[in-house]
């Protein structure tokens, strides 16, 4: 069972992998940031929980500790209890759902190790919002995509913003890293993926006809909202595929657009 621990002191020092949140906020890019996983509520805590990434300390109201109690059983882990107020002067800021855990990062899987367990792959471009990410992530986890993979311009999908939006399920979709982008693309087709790139471009045929070609393995590419996908990533894209919209409008927000393509491709 995890060390249950009460303290009201906000300057507790065995609290400093929460503090000030809204200054570093943990991430790698950061002054200060230590590249740390953030899950903030009860649901999410949870799924971290229980997810391979290796959980460090969890701090909390007594009421949202006691409602982990079952899952913190066998997890030698430092659970830190307060009240509310001062854990908002830890963290920085009031935080309504009352609980956080902080864990290390676990390694990534490589690209064939995504690939080799896939049937639908979602591939991003410049996706550099962080709630657009973990949108994505919560839509590919309910709509069975089964790995992700993060091409040159995206955000990191560990942020907590990103975790939080994903309602945890960023930490159980499978994702690799594209270091050399977009040559990644050649190795997605090598494994016998059909590669459709999402654009509303002239020329894009409609996805439910790549839909119906019966392909075996499908990468959907998806690119930034503003910019969509760059040339480079297009060419390298099998073909060029649309969600069919009502005249006058031509695109949608990049979470909802994959949400449509996802469902369209695994219905």
């Amino acid at each position: 069972m995890a060390t249950l621990i009460e303290t009201d002191r906000a300057d507790d020092e065995r609290l400093d992998d929460f503090r000030d949140l809204t200054t570093a906020d943990r991430r790698p890019d950061r002054p200060g940031g230590r590249g740390l996983v953030i899950a903030e509520g009860t649901v999410v805590v949870r799924r971290l929980l229980h997810s391979p990434y290796p959980v460090r300390a969890l701090l909390g109201v007594p009421k949202r500790i006691a409602e982990l109690r079952d899952d913190l059983a066998g997890l030698a882990v430092p659970a830190y209890v307060t009240s509310a107020e001062t854990m908002s002067e830890v963290v920085g800021f009031h935080l309504n759902r009352g609980v956080l855990a902080v864990a290390d990062r676990a390694p990534s899987p490589s690209l064939p190790d995504v690939l080799s367990r896939a049937r639908v792959l979602a591939v991003l471009e410049g996706v550099n919002d962080h709630e657009n990410l973990g949108s994505l992530f919560r839509n590919a986890a309910a709509l069975g995509v089964d790995g992700v993979l993060l091409g040159a311009g995206c955000a990191d999908p560990l942020y907590r913003r990103s975790v939080r939006v994903s309602m945890g399920h960023v930490l159980r979709v499978p994702f690799a890293l594209a270091l050399r982008w977009p040559a990644e693309l050649a190795e997605v087709r090598h494994h016998g993926f059909h590669v459709a790139a999402l654009t509303p471009r002239p020329g894009a045929v409609a996805l439910r006809d790549v839909r119906d070609a019966g392909h075996e393995r499908l990468a959907l590419l998806v690119g930034s909202e503003g910019h969509g996908l760059s040339d480079a990533a297009l060419a390298a894209a099998d073909s060029a595929v649309r969600i069919p919209m009502s005249e006058g409008v031509d695109s949608l927000n990049v979470a909802t657009a994959a949400a449509v393509a996802f469902y369209e491709v695994t219905r």
